[in-house]
């Protein structure tokens, strides 16, 4: 017997947009899709009472993500991107607000416990703060870290380091030093080879110049023949220990089978080694 499933394998896009958008029209900002996917972006004051509808009016309970995205050029330079999943329709949709260093998010902690952790995250990544909640400390990065490591103006070295000191016995915080300088890297053109000596390279011996390709068109060029054959059959390396003559003479072969008396011969001159059949057993 078949059983029907509330939630449809594959679950369409029609209607979504429409759906939604009728509720939350007030806080509104945008709404479309892209690659398969249903974003709206909203105010962010009104960021928790659009989830508060998305999850009590439109089925969606489920907090899979909050992420961050760093725009430095946009006035509010950071997007918090709430992803919800809904378990009976097998649905997803996308929810964007934007904010800066100083304009804090509501939290939505309110309506899902883990939403902690995850807007954790972005603060700790980005710097977006969101207001309300409960314990908003870093959770990726070390205890007196300093910036958001995925900001684009954060440096790729960062701005401090820390070591082992043998002299004061513990693990200090220092300010970056880097023991050489960063080599020039060709972002025109990383993969294909810059058409400049790299830092370090200059030294190096120029490539030689092919003007005529080389060919071996006679054996002798390619060192093969009799002379070589003769000589590939000479050892290399010394034996190896079973190898070795230990003085005593090497048992012989078996004598064969054909040869041995006992055996009774077979049609054709052949010895038969098969053992006899019983007569009882009707020569099964």
């Amino acid at each position: 017997m078949a059983v029907l499933h509330s939630a449809p394998k594959f679950a369409s896009n029609e209607g979504v947009i429409a759906a939604i958008s009728e509720t939350i029209s007030v806080w509104l900002l945008e709404a479309h899709e892209e690659h398969g996917e249903v974003i709206f972006r909203v105010a962010r004051d009104a960021v928790e009472r659009v989830l508060r509808i998305l999850r009590d009016d439109h089925a969606y309970q489920q907090l899979m993500e909050i992420a961050g995205v760093d725009y430095p050029s946009r006035s509010e330079r950071f997007e918090v991107v709430y992803m919800l999943q809904s378990l009976t329709k097998n649905h997803r949709v996308m929810v964007k607000c934007s904010a800066s260093e100083d304009t804090p998010v509501p939290t939505v902690t309110t309506l899902w416990p883990n939403a902690g952790w995850l807007e954790r995250e972005v603060f700790d990544m980005f710097g977006v703060t969101f207001a309300g909640n409960p314990d908003l400390r870093r959770i990726l990065t070390d205890y007196g870290f300093e910036g958001h490591p995925f900001r684009k103006d954060f440096p790729m070295t960062g701005y401090t380091e820390l070591r082992y000191s043998e002299d004061e016995k513990r693990v200090v915080y220092e300010p970056v030093e880097l023991a050489q300088e960063m080599r020039s890297f060709d972002f025109l053109s990383p993969w294909e080879g810059a058409d400049y000596p790299l830092p370090g390279d200059e030294k190096a011996p120029a490539m030689p110049t092919v003007t005529e390709v080389k060919t071996t068109e006679k054996p002798a060029q390619t060192g093969a023949g009799p002379k070589a054959d003769a000589k590939a059959a000479d050892p290399v390396s010394p034996p190896s220990p079973d190898q070795k003559d230990s003085g005593k003479e090497k048992p012989g072969a078996p004598e064969p089978t054909e040869n041995r008396p006992d055996r009774p011969a077979r049609k054709g001159g052949a010895k038969d080694t098969a053992p006899a059949t019983d007569p009882e057993e009707g020569g099964k």
